[in-house]
């Protein structure tokens, strides 16, 4: 068993659930089992966004962030169904539990994937063991699919879960990165996106296996610090813990949404304004936060896409008050062309707690008592999904579901 839990080194999972959303809807509907679906933002629309798809879809070609009539045209007898995310966040839950069963180290880092650190558990058995019992108990409990990927550290551990799905075991240690990492495109490696691929490229780094060997100089003449950081995790060589408190670090909370149709109708822009501002305020108040910068992104209808910041002299948590600095900076910048989709970020947040809040003796009392009702308010928008006490505007009708998913519901699983 020592060869299995080495005395300095970890042992990793990560795992990473097959087609999450899909699977979900087909533990739920079992004749959705084996037929080709879409999980999509806007299904009554033509340009409506996959968020993603069974493997009986993207055999046909379905891809996410495809619209629809593309998907359509790939597969005629297409499912398409909208998002249920109480019934996605209730699945993950559950699964995240099932992780903490086995060790307390357990990060969580979207709703389908996590790391599990099980390096003091061999009471439970070799890690091959340990992951065929929780991979079998995910599916029988859940009739969900994962792969699982098991290695000394994060980054390997996540680069073997996708090396076989679904319902996939990989192993990779770092004698093995020769033959099964380095000869992988690195267009393939996690933390590699389509931009720096192609700068890779450009200086004849073609292959995991050319970035593990390049000279770091010349990476980091191109990548900055990322050049040298990438061309560690090629090398295997990540230090980071898995850390079960993570999901409470962050410092900008955001929303974005893809627009039905690329538009310059202001109407239909400024509706979306309004109720992006108001998700960011719900998640931040249900962090009990504030922050002192707004970013704005637009993604015009060719994909280009630009970010504009805004530092603030004052902390702020409300809509009005984000609406505000995200409609300065939008007016600014907006370069009157159609735009696919918008994103509104506070920047700089903290939690209240830690902020030195000025408030007036005169309006503390008045301060307090709105916190309490936006608390009950918030309690029952997260039941219900949707305030109850607000009055349908012409902003509100016809809400278009989200295609973004926030992530401050992942320690739920501890509850």
């Amino acid at each position: 068993m020592s060869q299995w839990y080495p005395k300095n080194g970890r042992v990793i999972f990560h795992i990473d659930m097959n087609c999450f959303y899909a699977s979900v809807e087909m533990a739920y509907n079992p004749k959705l089992k084996g037929k080709p679906l879409a999980i999509a933002g806007n299904p009554e629309e033509r340009k409506g966004i996959v968020v993603t798809s069974s493997y009986e879809a993207r055999e046909k070609g379905v891809k996410t962030t495809m619209t629809l009539w593309q998907a359509r045209k790939l597969c005629p007898n297409l499912i398409v169904m909208r998002p249920n995310f109480d019934r996605y966040r209730t699945a993950s839950t559950e699964m995240f539990k099932m992780l903490a069963a086995i060790t307390p180290f357990v990060q969580p880092v979207s709703i389908d994937e996590g790391y599990m650190d099980i390096t003091e558990c061999e009471q439970l058995g070799d890690p091959i063991t340990i992951a065929e019992k929780l991979q079998k108990q995910i599916k029988n409990e859940l009739d969900l699919p994962c792969s699982i990927g098991i290695a000394p550290n994060k980054f390997l551990a996540k680069m073997a879960s996708d090396m076989k799905k679904p319902m996939g075991i990989t192993i990779l240690r770092k004698r093995d990165l020769p033959q099964k990492l380095w000869p992988l495109p690195v267009g393939e490696m996690y933390g590699v996106g389509e931009k720096t691929a192609r700068k890779l490229n450009a200086i004849d780094v073609i292959t995991i296996g050319d970035l593990a060997r390049h000279d770091v100089y010349q990476l980091k003449q191109v990548l900055g610090i990322n050049g040298e950081r990438l061309q560690n995790r090629a090398n295997g060589v990540d230090p980071r813990p898995v850390d079960p408190d993570a999901v409470n670090e962050f410092k900008s909370i955001g929303s974005s949404q893809t627009l039905p149709e690329d538009t310059t109708d202001e109407t239909e822009i400024r509706k979306l304004m309004h109720q992006l501002a108001e998700n960011v305020e719900r998640r931040m108040r249900r962090k009990q936060a504030a922050g002192s910068s707004v970013q704005i992104m637009i993604r015009y209808h060719d994909r280009k896409t630009i970010t504009r910041s805004k530092k603030l002299q004052t902390y702020i948590e409300t809509k009005e008050d984000i609406l505000q600095a995200a409609n300065e900076l939008f007016q600014k910048h907006w370069n009157l062309e159609p735009i696919r989709l918008l994103g509104i970020t506070v920047q700089d947040v903290d939690e209240k707690q830690n902020i030195a809040y000025q408030l007036d003796l005169f309006t503390y009392e008045q301060e307090a008592e709105k916190e309490k009702l936006n608390k009950a308010i918030d309690e029952l928008t997260t039941k219900y999904g949707k305030n109850p006490f607000r009055k349908l505007t012409n902003l509100e009708k016809d809400e278009q579901p989200h295609t973004s998913f926030q992530k401050d519901f992942l320690d739920d699983y501890k509850r």
